[in-house]
């Protein structure tokens, strides 16, 4: 059997997160980012998904995604009622998962071409 690394058609990529760090292409992160296929920003000051107001989410929101993708650490967590709803109320989704499984969507997502962005809480 062959095996054959595929890279994907864009310039970031999880390789995997959990609670305290996550790999994006061979880079280590170990704070709150945000992610885009195209774009990687390191310092994202979010600490905690039960408390992450609309402010918070502006520099995911800026990016005109359809849907967002929320990496609330080790453990799943949701942000306040109203912080989802100003996301619907613009038209974006918003999903709330583990950094693990936030990853592995964020992957499918941008690999199927979706205008998706995603936000990782480092630390949680």
């Amino acid at each position: 059997m062959q095996l054959v690394h595929e890279r994907p058609d864009f310039a970031w990529f999880l390789r995997g997160a959990d609670g305290s760090s996550a790999l994006v292409n061979e880079r280590t992160l170990r704070s709150s980012f945000i992610i885009t296929p195209e774009t990687l920003v390191e310092q994202w000051p979010a600490t905690d998904a039960s408390t992450l107001s609309t402010a918070d989410l502006e520099p995911l929101l800026a990016f005109e995604p359809e849907l967002v993708v929320l990496g609330t650490g080790a453990t799943q967590a949701f942000p306040p009622p109203e912080t989802l709803a100003a996301c619907l109320g613009r038209g974006v989704g918003l999903e709330a998962m583990t950094n693990a499984a936030a990853a592995r969507t964020f992957n499918v997502l941008a690999g199927e071409g979706r205008r998706v962005v995603a936000g990782f809480i480092i630390g949680s």
